[in-house]
């Protein structure tokens, strides 16, 4: 691919110290310099940016863009587990893992989407609201304990994570006593470079045990997911096979939790940090659901996987060669003047709505963003009721803040309960 638009001087590397500490001001530079860009990822090879709502928006409807490169027509074959191999994976392992649902295109996503939209069916979701209630005033009356004398409270192991990984947990099929193992695992698995000597046993491990799952519930039926993707098995046998089943279930349970974990983290400073928004908040509970999606707007997603045009396509001014690699700049997109007025101001009344980047658009729209809307609504009410006098133990500047890709979170967010 050509490595520059002839306004950018190098190529932007998306796991920059500068995008970590600044990601909203350095989009903001980046989306005036060009609406499309050039960068790596961990060094790796160049690929385009779109940085612009409106063209970040088309890459991800516009369905010329796919998001496998074997769906480009004329594509050289290749190895789907290149990436696989270098991480040492064994070999019986990989096919288990290169085709999750959101690398897919065509026909064979339309069957898997339909199957995993059993989970998050509004009325399926809305029936989730007690279930989700009854564990937030759980995980509020053990962080009250443990912060009774004073003690400061990290927010993202004691609530961010333990409420989103425990309602899919459930919804799915995977035991309570397994629960604290997928913790470790998910860890793990959101920055593979930092455990690059533990991937090939947590894959074995986890895969292992979903296999080992699969083959209870097919004994023992359950109300849950698995159980219901076994009988669509039976059903016809030809919609869904066990390695797809286990990629599936696989991938929900990961991204099931990640976008809630750090949503909910990053709210909660958000809202700290703005004492006039938190305000009519609490004045006013039913804004609640309206203030996530702004919350949403503003992260944790920060950028989407990349999309590959099927033919020459002009984008934002610049003509993207068919095959070549583009990802959506999400963040950027949320935080354009061109869309939002006054754009990086956290507005709980904006009429953010479905519009926004932060769960992507199109065809690959996340599966859970209704869940994950739902539990950061209940969760991020129920936390500021329970603990009005809530505050960061740290000065601001002493929050972790970090960047994994796709994603800017707080790593910890101690806090004093009041």
């Amino acid at each position: 691919m050509t490595t520059t638009t002839g306004t950018q001087a190098d190529p932007v590397e998306l796991l920059s110290p500068h995008l970590i500490a600044d990601p909203f001001g350095e989009y903001a530079r980046l989306r005036e310099q060009a609406p499309v860009l050039t960068g790596t990822l961990m060094g790796g090879p160049p690929m385009w940016l779109v940085s612009r709502y409106a063209d970040v928006r088309r890459l991800l409807t516009d369905p010329r863009f796919v998001n496998n490169p074997a769906s480009v027509p004329g594509a050289a074959p290749r190895d789907r587990f290149t990436i696989m191999k270098k991480l040492n994976i064994p070999t019986d392992l990989v096919d288990y893992l290169a085709d999750k649902i959101f690398e897919i295109d065509g026909a064979d996503h339309r069957r898997l989407r339909k199957l995993a939209s059993r989970a998050f069916t509004a009325r399926r979701v809305a029936g989730l609201r007690p279930r989700i209630e009854e564990i937030t005033a759980a995980l509020l009356d053990r962080m009250e304990e443990a912060g009774r004398d004073g003690t400061p409270v990290d927010l993202m192991e004691a609530f961010s994570y333990p409420l989103p990984i425990t309602v899919i947990c459930e919804l799915i099929g995977i035991d309570e006593a397994d629960r604290p193992q997928w913790h470790d695992w998910g860890s793990v698995l959101s920055t593979p470079m930092a455990h690059v000597e533990r991937l090939p046993a947590v894959f074995r491990d986890s895969i292992g045990q979903l296999l080992d799952i699969i083959a209870r519930r097919r004994a023992e039926p359950r109300d849950d997911l698995i159980s219901a993707f076994i009988q669509a098995q039976e059903d016809d046998g030809d919609r869904l096979s066990d390695r797809e089943m286990v990629s599936l279930v696989f991938t929900m349970v990961i991204a099931g939790h990640e976008t809630t974990t750090y949503l909910l983290g990053n709210a909660v400073l958000a809202l700290l940090e703005d004492r006039d928004q938190l305000a009519l908040l609490r004045e006013d509970p039913s804004r609640w659901t309206q203030a996530v999606n702004e919350l949403m707007r503003l992260g944790p997603a920060q950028f989407g996987q990349p999309r590959y045009p099927v033919e020459d396509v002009e984008l934002g001014g610049v003509t993207i060669p068919k095959g070549d690699p583009i990802v959506p700049l999400l963040l950027s997109g949320n935080t354009d003047p061109r869309k939002y007025e006054d754009p990086l101001r956290l507005d709980v009344t904006r009429d953010t709505g479905h519009a926004h980047l932060g769960f992507g658009q199109g065809a690959h729209y996340c599966l859970g963003a209704p869940l994950a809307l739902l539990e950061a609504e209940v969760a991020l009410n129920a936390l500021f009721t329970r603990f009005p006098g809530l505050s960061l133990a740290v000065a601001r500047e002493e929050v972790p803040w970090t960047l994994r890709p796709g994603f800017t979170r707080a790593e910890r967010i101690p806090l004093t309960l009041g």
